[in-house]
């Protein structure tokens, strides 16, 4: 600790990504990343970018991108507001949106950046307890708040609500900001962007980084009413005016226009995942009902850690969070059928049945 750090600074636990690992003959399960590339409309226009214009600065405004992003999902551009990844959106509307004369509120298992927000802004907030069943139940949230996080399907779990809950939540606390992390969406589940339409108060976002392929492009956006994204805009102008880049708005305004590719890769994925949960479940695991690129996953006699060692030691690698509940589930990253294949016969070899 150094004695130059300000309170804030020295108070905060940061969140810790999953392992990037630099060997390349690894299994990575550990990050949720899309295991198929990027649109081909995305790389070409990529490619084609990259040209003198880079030493011109960004549109501050990202308005070709607002304006796709609004035509795909029937909103107008000043409903929409794009950053850097889903993560600096997300810290945008903790910052902006939220008050901090009461505490926000958010799932006990849930993305771990929600409390890291909270500490760097000095934010209080209050964890709910996620049902026996490990499900979100909206009506613990009916109370007096700063303003209200859920992921959907929630980080973690997998788990999904039905976006008439949300819809009841958003009336039961009209003046709160309820924030819909739709990080995974696309692989099972309703979007909530409807709401925005009737609720003044529901701000959803989502990432590019996992049904999209473009974790490394770094874009994330929020559909909402137009006071939102005003707030979001005064916020982000106060910090970084140019959060995306040139290539990163060109790149990502052709993947959001590239719906075809979205349908075909994510329906791989969930034919994946439902088949791979089969499987797990003839050898033994409890596998939580997920709608999202990853599994939550236990064994009755084999420990999540222990599992996790020997995983790795056959090269592949899971990833175990520090949330108490879920300290003995292991979260996995579905990826190809072919990994599916590569996963089991390692628990095979361990012997899990």
């Amino acid at each position: 600790m150094s004695r130059l750090w300000n309170r804030r600074v020295a108070g905060l636990e940061p969140y810790v990504p999953g392992e990037q690992p630099k060997a390349r003959d690894l299994l990575k399960l550990n990050t949720n990343e899309l295991p198929y590339g990027p649109s081909p409309r995305a790389l070409a226009a990529l490619r084609e970018s990259c040209t003198d214009t880079l030493r011109l600065y960004p549109d501050p405004t990202s308005l070709a991108l607002r304006e796709t992003i609004g035509h795909a999902y029937d909103v107008t551009p000043d409903r929409v507001f794009v950053g850097n990844g889903s993560d600096e959106v997300l810290a945008h509307a903790f910052r902006g949106l939220f008050r901090d004369d009461a505490p926000a509120l958010f799932a006990d298992v849930t993305y771990g950046f929600y409390p890291v927000y909270c500490g760097l802004f000095d934010q209080p907030f209050e964890t709910i307890p996620l049902g026996e069943d490990f499900r979100i139940d909206v009506r613990a949230y009916d109370r007096p708040c700063g303003g209200i996080a859920i992921a959907n399907p929630n980080a973690n779990t997998g788990i999904a609500l039905p976006v008439a809950e949300l819809a009841w939540l958003a009336r039961a606390r009209p003046d709160s900001t309820l924030i819909v992390d739709e990080a995974y969406v696309d692989f099972g589940a309703d979007s909530a962007i409807r709401l925005t339409r009737d609720h003044d108060n529901v701000l959803v976002v989502q990432t590019l980084s996992k049904s999209r392929a473009l974790a490394g492009l770094r874009v994330g956006y929020a559909i909402g009413h137009p006071d939102l994204i005003e707030g979001l805009t005064r916020v982000k102008d106060s910090f970084n005016s140019y959060p995306l880049d040139r290539l990163a708005q060109i790149g990502a305004a052709a993947a959001i226009a590239d719906s075809a590719w979205l349908a075909e890769t994510t329906g791989r994925v969930i034919a994946t995942r439902e088949a791979l949960v089969r499987a797990l479940a003839q050898r033994g695991f409890q596998v939580l009902p997920s709608c999202a690129n990853f599994i939550l996953m236990r064994h009755a006699t084999h420990s999540a850690a222990s599992l996790q060692l020997r995983l790795r030691e056959r090269d592949i690698i899971v990833r175990r969070l520090g949330m108490p509940r879920i300290a003995d589930w292991l979260r996995l990253t579905i990826g190809t059928d072919r990994d599916s294949d590569r996963l089991l016969a390692a628990l095979d070899d361990i012997r899990v049945n």
